[in-house]
């Protein structure tokens, strides 16, 4: 029993009672036993040896080696396998019926039965070998002891000595035993060196087909898999290691075969291009899904593979960068190197940049609206700005400018646009909205004219545009600037160049910052013929800003790396060549900086007759009170039927109204405070609800009411 130990402490003092010392007895800690001691200092030392670089080195080493010699001894009992029998046959079979490709199976197939037939007669042929063996090998010693006597006469005829006879023989009958003396001194040492050079052969195989495991590779030997060139077995290999199981057992099933998966390796720019046909039960969105994976796989970064999906089913076509190659720069634009170069809006394609192939990419700007968003500091501005540069050298072509950042960017435009609104307020997004008004009347104006008439192309611009649709101004009729509804005024004078502007070359390009529904409505973003992304934030924006088809097929902007792929755009459009069957094409586009755009613009405004820029526009004549022609329509009426109101309406203004909808019309009356309501179970706009709506318009303004 242990014994206590008596302490003697001190009670921290209390008012009650005074300090006093007590005694407190406090029981000693037993000593571990000897035996416990030993075994947690024998377990101590076992781990830090386990743990130690050196032990672990050794692990990698014995598994490596080893590995080397099972996997060598698998892979030559297999090649020993495939040449006794049909399973080499058998394999490509199985991946010629996996890819569909049934013409090839028929081959595969009568191969399969020649060889079978030709191994039948072989064993049939080994049924009378002995009897010809033994045939022969008499025939053969007759002969053979018959000539060298033949040999031994003429000797001995030579010679005149008839122990000569023999001679020839005798000589055959000493080579024979210096032969067998020569064997048995050799063949103690080979029956004891040929199993380890048996083992070293096979060791050798392995190493060779490196069938060790990555984790027990030495570590240069790993880092040197980097960049390496792409060859059918990596391709393959990389897509069984996936972690698609069907995927998987449809490779092992193939064998040395998967390979038959592919089809030819094309060098592709600075990459190369493969179409992969997936076997039964494997499809292209769970490849897609796992294109890091896919990447990693093939010793390359996430940004050096893309996975578009052709025009064949059941096919996947990757396109693989060599390494390091896509952070190199493309080279200047040839509108920088080439000062003769001229444009055309019609037939003519601008010169935008690189495709991954290498190709230059060219695009054709002719009746296209264009919408181009992503992250800010990514390009957006210089990727839209080189395109205008280029259109600018067709004196035809007019611009309208609204750059809602107002840093600069466009300040080239002076003296080659009608219109060039900078900077970032309220005031700029209102004059934006009224020069994009004036866009629409414009459009009008040439709608009305007469058959034929043969118009130059108007560009309206407008780069930040998201700053126009998160405006909160308000106009003196009460509609909002801003916002996504049927009341704002720039979201509707978009809608309606995007509806009509193309037949009369009246045309929006607009570029904007991280698309949501709230500063990149639905309607805009869907009446943009091209459409052009850089890095963006997550999926989701990458379906606003391409659309859902172009994203199921591959395009993958969220997949781009933010401040490295600068100018690196993916573009759905059907103006620019895009191979069969993708939706999409990523393109690096040239980068024109500020002094380079100067003097390209300085070429423009040469070739133009003096252009005034202005800086605002006045306000459309022609903009439209909804309200007030609500009123004119309803005349007399106490109530009208809303369908009548916008029949009525439309005849009014063919140009503004003939689209509205029953939600166009309740937007503008819910906002002017007098929505419609139920008559006999029958929508109607009340007409004295649109009076008093209207005096009370009249009292916050004036203004308007004198006019």
């Amino acid at each position: 029993m242990t014994d206590n130990v008596v302490s003697l402490f001190k009670d921290p003092p209390t008012e009650e009672k005074p300090s006093a010392p007590t005694l407190t007895v406090v029981p000693e800690q037993p000593e571990r036993s000897r035996p416990v001691r030993v075994f947690l200092r024998t377990r101590r030392a076992v781990t830090g040896a386990v743990k130690h670089e050196r032990t672990r080195q050794a692990a990698r080493l014995t598994v490596r080696h080893g590995s080397y010699l099972i996997g060598g001894t698998r892979v030559v009992t297999r090649r020993a396998w495939d040449g006794r029998t049909g399973a080499r046959y058998e394999r490509l079979l199985r991946a010629a019926e996996a890819a569909g490709n049934y013409e090839a199976a028929g081959e595969w197939e009568e191969r399969l039965h020649r060889f079978r037939e030709q191994r039948h007669k072989r064993r049939m042929d080994l049924l009378t070998a002995p009897q010809d063996a033994a045939k022969s090998a008499a025939i053969g010693t007759a002969t053979g002891i018959g000539g060298l006597l033949a040999v031994g006469v003429a000797l001995a005829i030579a010679t005149k000595d008839p122990a000569d006879v023999v001679t020839p023989l005798m000589a055959l009958i000493e080579l024979i035993r210096l032969l067998v003396v020569i064997v048995q001194m050799v063949w103690g040492p080979l029956v004891a060196i040929g199993p380890w050079l048996a083992l070293a052969g096979l060791w050798a195989v392995g190493r060779q087909r490196a069938t060790a495991p990555q984790w027990a590779l030495p570590a240069k030997q790993r880092s040197d898999d980097a960049g390496a060139p792409i060859t059918p077995s990596i391709v393959v290999t990389a897509l069984r290691d996936l972690g698609i199981a069907p995927l998987r057992n449809a490779i092992k099933e193939m064998g040395d075969a998967g390979a038959q998966m592919l089809g030819p390796i094309r060098i592709a720019g600075c990459g190369v291009e493969v179409d992969v046909t997936l076997p039964s039960g494997v499809s292209t969105e769970e490849v897609q899904n796992r294109r890091k994976k896919l990447a990693e796989n093939l010793a390359r970064h996430e940004h050096e593979v893309f996975i578009t999906i052709p025009e064949a089913a059941r096919t996947v076509r990757l396109w693989i960068a060599d390494s390091g190659a896509l952070d190199e720069p493309i080279g200047p634009s040839p509108l920088v190197t080439d000062e003769t170069m001229s444009a055309d809006y019609a037939k003519g394609r601008a010169p935008w940049g690189q495709d991954l192939r290498g190709d230059a990419a060219t695009i054709s700007l002719y009746q296209r609206h264009m919408l181009i968003t992503g992250l800010s500091n990514q390009g957006k501005t210089a990727s839209l700005r080189a395109l205008a540069l280029w259109l600018a050298l067709d004196r035809r072509v007019e611009f309208r400018i609204a750059d809602l950042k107002g840093v600069g960017d466009w300040g080239m435009f002076d003296g080659i646009a009608t219109v060039l609104i900078q900077g970032p307020t309220d005031e700029h997004v209102i004059d934006a909205t009224e020069m994009v008004e004036g866009l629409v009347e414009e459009m009008e104006r040439r709608l009305q004219a007469p058959p034929g008439t043969k118009f130059d192309p108007l560009i309206g611009i407008v780069d930040e545009a998201q700053v126009a649709f998160m405006c909160p101004a308000v106009g003196e009729d009460k509609r909002p600037y801003g916002g996504s509804k049927a009341t704002s005024r720039y979201f509707m004078a978009v809608r309606k160049i995007h509806n009509q502007g193309r037949a009369v070359d009246v045309l929006m390009w607009e570029g904007t910052q991280d698309p949501t529904d709230q500063n990149l409505p639905k309607l805009v973003r869907e009446g943009a013929h091209t459409r052009v992304s850089l890095v963006l934030g997550t999926e989701s924006q990458a379906r606003m800003a391409l659309g859902d088809k172009a994203v199921d097929g591959g395009a993958a902007p969220h997949l781009l790396r933010q401040g490295l792929d600068k100018g690196t755009v993916v573009i759905a459009s059907d103006g620019i060549k895009i191979p069969a069957g993708q939706p999409s094409i990523t393109v690096r586009t040239h980068f024109i900086d500020d002094d380079d755009a100067k003097a390209v613009a300085q070429r423009a405004r040469n070739l133009r007759d003096g252009v005034t820029t202005l800086s605002a526009v006045e306000p459309s004549q022609t903009a439209v009170d909804a309200l007030a022609d609500i009123d004119r329509v309803l005349g007399d009426e106490p109530k009208l039927l809303t369908q009548e109101v916008l029949r009525r309406l439309a005849a009014l203004n063919p140009g503004e109204y003939r689209e509205w909808t029953f939600s166009d019309l309740r937007q503008v009356l819910e906002a002017a405070g007098a929505p419609p309501r139920k008559s006999d179970g029958r929508m109607v706009v009340d007409g004295l609800r649109v009076a008093d709506a209207l005096a009370r318009r009249a009292d916050q303004t004036p203004e308007t009411a004198s006019r």
